[in-house]
């Protein structure tokens, strides 16, 4: 048996990143996971560090909007009729927590982890020799009527004015100079300038992995499901054996809740299904950010494979087979704004972002099993969020001073 002390379950993005702020800080760490490390949500999403994203996404309050997604007509949303039933009480206490007053107060204990994303992925780059996966290009948001623009900059000064969020307003000169390729019919643009955009999130997630891995932490295949408690601690059993330790953080994603609930926490966590796929730029055709199409819901990325179609979300079981209809939507639309060739995969990549109904990660101890620690939740933001996850975890664990408090992120608020 081997012992340690800490187990990690979940090596996405947000678990490695536990898993080395604890072997930073002598903890030495097994990294568990039934996959490679990063296969999973972290593999793909839009490839962005969003330092802006002070605000989590919020269930549509505006009726022209609700009705749009609720006919399921929208490349930004869809949704499966018979996931409905089940999906209704996590949707009504999303839709609760996402009226303005609610939703500004989220934001106050959301953006304490948001303002520190940049730097805490900049520092683990660094350390892991990864620096060149991080561009500073930020990115932008694409208008195609003057009034969806106007709405947008008074959303961008409040965000300047409230937490110091820095962005430019482009009219349609400044964006045709910043992207010569996107087509035409264009207003303007918000070109929020401190996020970071990532080239590849999946070789960022394996840059972590082997700095851990450097740091004398180790990795073992094996299945969370076998965790149990122990008179030492925690046990788990994997590949290599089984595995010891008096910690244990279940990291799992859109998977954790199957722990939890084993050892009694019922944690009313969601899955916010999403797509990419990959093409070809046709000709000399460059994209120079990672530009949102926001009036009509899809993401075109500048990613090392080619040039990544990201799509909004799908609300389904989270186990049902692919149901690619947003992509199906998006592309054309996509083809219109810039000049894409050939899809570079046949078949669409999916993923699950872990949803909870008040935007925010669960981060921090089990009430009632000592050892035991959660971290998962992090909805659009894993990718943002994995490295200041990881710190804040591995402060709380050792028990050194948290940079912050973390009582709003405990998994008993709920």
């Amino acid at each position: 048996m081997l012992k340690a002390d800490a187990i990690v379950l979940g090596a996405g993005i947000v678990g490695v990143s536990v898993a080395v702020h604890l072997q930073k800080r002598g903890r030495a760490t097994v990294l568990v996971d039934r996959r490679a490390p990063g296969e999973e949500t972290s593999f793909g999403n839009a490839g962005l560090i969003q330092r802006e994203a002070v605000y989590p996404y919020a269930f549509p309050r505006d009726f022209k909007k609700f009705l749009t997604y609720a006919l399921n007509r929208s490349a930004g949303s869809h949704y499966h009729w018979r996931a409905l039933p089940k999906l209704a009480p996590f949707l009504i206490r999303y839709w609760w927590h996402s009226s303005p007053a609610r939703h500004a107060a989220i934001a106050q204990a959301y953006a304490r982890l948001i303002e520190r994303s940049v730097d805490e992925h900049l520092s683990l780059a660094a350390e892991a020799g990864s620096a060149e996966l991080l561009r500073p290009t930020g990115w932008i948001l694409l208008y195609r009527t003057p009034s969806a623009l106007d709405e947008a900059v008074t959303d961008a000064e409040r965000l300047r004015e409230e937490f110091g969020i820095r962005f430019r307003a482009l009219d349609r000169r400044d964006l045709a100079e910043a992207e010569p390729h996107l087509g035409s019919g264009l207003t303007g643009g918000i070109h929020y300038t401190q996020p970071v955009s990532v080239s590849d999130p999946h070789a960022l997630t394996l840059a972590y992995v082997r700095l851990f891995e450097h740091l004398g932490g180790r990795s073992a295949r094996g299945d969370a499901r076998t965790l149990e408690a122990t008179p030492q601690g925690w046990q788990v059993q994997t590949e290599s054996g089984s595995i010891e330790a008096k910690h244990v953080v279940v990291a799992l994603g859109a998977w954790s809740d199957v722990v939890a609930r084993a050892f009694g926490y019922r944690v009313p966590l969601a899955t916010k299904r999403g797509y990419h796929v990959h093409f070809q730029p046709r000709g000399n055709a460059v994209l120079n950010h990672t530009v949102l199409d926001d009036e009509r819901g899809y993401v075109l990325a500048p990613m090392a494979q080619g040039i990544r179609l990201t799509t909004g979300a799908e609300f389904a079981a989270r186990d049902a087979p692919k149901t690619p209809v947003q992509l199906a939507k998006a592309e054309p639309l996509a083809r219109d704004l810039f000049p894409l060739a050939e899809r570079i995969e046949a078949e669409p990549w999916m993923g699950l972002r872990p949803c909870l109904p008040d935007m925010m990660p669960v981060i921090g101890p089990a009430p009632r099993h000592p050892g035991l620690w959660f971290a998962f939740g992090h909805a659009h933001h894993g990718l943002t969020l994995g490295p200041v996850t990881g710190r804040l975890m591995a402060e709380m664990m050792t028990g050194a001073a948290p940079f912050t408090d973390p009582a709003p992120y405990r998994v008993d608020r709920f």
